[in-house]
């Protein structure tokens, strides 16, 4: 099953909108990519462990 993470889920000065969502490999690597290069956060195992524990699985949606 696809997975999402929702930056909306953390509210920051920025108020990031970003919803990113893939297999969970992939949304972690990007989710990580994301965190460090905009939201200021150190590339760390913790970091993408906090992301992991943050998915939810993407529910499809039908025309």
């Amino acid at each position: 099953m696809r997975k999402k993470v929702d930056c909306r889920a953390h509210p920051s000065e920025m108020n990031c909108s970003l919803v990113i969502s893939g297999e969970e490999d992939e949304v972690i690597r990007a989710a990580t990519e994301h965190a460090v290069s905009v939201h200021g956060h150190e590339d760390s195992p913790e970091l993408r462990e906090q992301i992991k524990a943050e998915l939810k699985d993407e529910v499809p949606q039908h025309a």
